[in-house]
């Protein structure tokens, strides 16, 4: 809880809607997902703090969630938007495409996990179809028997394929981030591809 307390209330002295900006922050620092002058699709925009991270350092930034997201920022535009509609292909083309997106717990781990990879998989369907060649992905996903499946699939189609989690989750969560660098509109798989059974995590 202390953790918590101290992020929450760093994020709204700096501003940001949620504690959830340190963990984009730390990522971005670390695999540089997201880059200057790019355009960023946010999946599951929602409060906004990966919004406001991220125009800090795109040209534009696109956020889709099925809640209204109220961010007052020039080069960010929101939709509401449910993923799993076709609509959402209708956005246009994005160099990093972003998504924090997570199901409304239900308390039991096997079908929050199992809702976790159906909407991490969804990301990566749209990542698929609207991710620019040589872009990157990121995408939240509950750790479980089958994230590895989706992790895999990731392997196929990004130069390199890594596993995180930032300071800023909780240890005892089962997020992780899988990072996809290097987009291949094909779906051979790639020689340089990371396999990580591992998260990396400092202390």
């Amino acid at each position: 809880m202390f953790q918590k307390d101290k992020l929450t209330r760093k994020a709204k002295k700096e501003g940001y809607e949620a504690r959830s900006a340190y963990k984009l922050i730390e990522i971005n620092q670390k695999f540089k997902i997201i880059k200057p002058n790019s355009r960023v699709l946010d999946i599951g925009c929602w409060p906004g703090s990966w919004l406001q991270v991220s125009s800090k350092i795109a040209k534009e930034v696109v956020g889709v969630d099925i809640k209204q997201t109220k961010i007052n920022l020039p080069n960010v535009k929101t939709h509401v938007l449910d993923i799993n509609s076709d609509e959402v292909f209708k956005l246009g083309t994005f160099d990093s495409i972003i998504s924090d997106v997570a199901p409304n717990t239900s308390g039991k781990i096997e079908i929050d996990q199992y809702k976790s990879y159906e909407l991490s998989s969804r990301a990566f369907e749209i990542a698929k179809r609207l991710l620019k060649p040589n872009g990157n992905f990121l995408v939240k996903i509950f750790q479980g028997e089958e994230s590895n499946i989706l992790l895999n699939q990731m392997k196929k189609r990004f130069r390199t394929v890594k596993v995180t989690k930032p300071k800023a989750s909780k240890k005892t969560s089962k997020e992780v981030y899988f990072v996809g660098l290097g987009f291949n509109p094909s779906s051979k798989p790639s020689k340089h591809s990371f396999d990580s059974s591992s998260v990396e995590q400092e202390d």
